[in-house]
């Protein structure tokens, strides 16, 4: 038996960056990384989006629930959307709001650096804001027009909710209520 020289306390002592949160988003942006790798982008992000999807779901439940509403005003789906975000250290914030969209702000990615270079993890934002807002209004549309993962500083995200030709015109993806 060979023994050896190093104690456990030693290694429960070492300065290694490594906690829950950090493993986690490693975990997701591996994950994203390798689908993007081996189906391309738009396939990984169509995984992503059925993720997100039950995701959004879920966490609507929640809210609705806490809330005890069955339904929710555009004015709460924006709120709830930010709030959300807030909750897993993002900062998305409202640039504008109106009965046809709501456009979105957002400087700190929950992801954090992890997203960089990985766009397909974007797809979480989409479909969670996506079924939300369709789940409450009847429809949704997202676009995407800065994120982080793409280089951009912050994110701008826009949800378009009722069809019009500037959302015809937008590229992202449609959501219906479930």
């Amino acid at each position: 038996m060979i023994k050896s020289t190093v104690t456990d306390t030693s290694i429960n002592n070492l300065d290694v960056p490594l906690e829950r949160e950090g493993f986690f988003s490693t975990l997701i942006r591996e994950l994203s990384g390798t689908l993007e790798d081996l189906v391309g982008l738009e396939e990984a992000s169509g995984f992503i989006s059925v993720v997100g999807q039950t995701m959004g779901r879920q966490i609507d439940q929640e809210y609705k629930s806490a809330l005890k509403l069955s339904n929710l005003s555009r004015e709460q789906v924006a709120e709830v959307l930010v709030d959300l975000k807030k909750r897993i250290q993002g900062d998305f914030y409202i640039i504008e709001e109106s009965d046809k969209k709501i456009v979105f702000g957002n400087r700190v990615c929950p992801f954090g650096e992890k997203v960089k270079g990985r766009p397909s993890m974007c797809m979480m934002t989409s479909n969670v804001f996506g079924s939300i807002a369709a789940d409450n209004l009847g429809y949704a549309k997202v676009e995407l027009q800065e994120t982080i993962a793409n280089g951009n500083s912050g994110c701008r995200v826009v949800v378009y909710l009722e069809h019009s030709e500037e959302a015809e015109e937008a590229v992202g993806r449609e959501y219906f209520k479930g």
